[in-house]
């Protein structure tokens, strides 16, 4: 082989190596759009200092309260969010080492997660969250994480609602038994 097939073998080779980059790009920018529309939260954080083994405890973490922890360019993140004012109101955490929890069930649940890990773990730092769509600060997700989880909300308005109408069904049989008592004294009294 001589020296300008070699060159043009190693033009072809970079083609190919370079359209397979884009073509991996644009796979992992569709993956984000995908778990952007799904979540119903999302919180940029620092990972920046994480041995592999904390990094698995936090995926663990996240993946226990239905959520998903992903490491993400920033440039490929700022392309998936399809909301320019979001993807506006996020320029400044979208710097640096950038992972990105996603919840998709309770917002909450994984809010405290996360919460909880940074508390541990110094080295990790949070970015910034979106919440049901509105744009959180750090100490806006930390008010967050004290509000009770969705399944004890639903608990207590079932619990709210269910005693009225227990006092009402109670009411209700007590003035049932009352007539049933007079309508039995009225067929008494009528048989004397």
């Amino acid at each position: 082989m001589n020296h300008i097939e070699e060159d043009r073998t190693a033009v072809r080779e970079r083609r190919y190596n370079l359209s397979t980059t884009k073509e991996t790009k644009k796979k992992r920018v569709e993956e984000l759009v995908d778990k952007l529309s799904k979540a119903k939260s999302f919180i940029l954080t620092d990972f920046q200092g994480l041995t592999v083994a904390e990094v698995s405890e936090l995926r663990q973490a996240i993946k226990d309260s239905g959520g998903e922890y992903k490491v993400c360019k920033n440039t490929l993140f700022r392309i998936a969010m399809t909301d320019a004012s979001l993807r506006q109101q996020l320029e400044s955490s979208l710097k640096g080492c950038t992972g990105v929890v996603f919840g998709y069930d309770d917002p909450v649940v994984t809010v405290k997660k996360v919460l909880d890990f940074s508390e541990k773990n110094e080295k990790f730092k949070i970015k910034q969250g979106v919440v049901e769509g509105k744009v959180c600060s750090p100490v806006e997700l930390k008010e967050i994480s004290k509000l009770p989880s969705k399944n004890v909300l639903l608990g207590m308005l079932v619990g709210g609602m269910s005693s009225p109408l227990s006092k009402m069904a109670y009411a209700m049989h007590g003035v049932t038994l009352k007539l049933l008592y007079a309508l039995e004294a009225l067929k008494n009294k009528k048989a004397q």
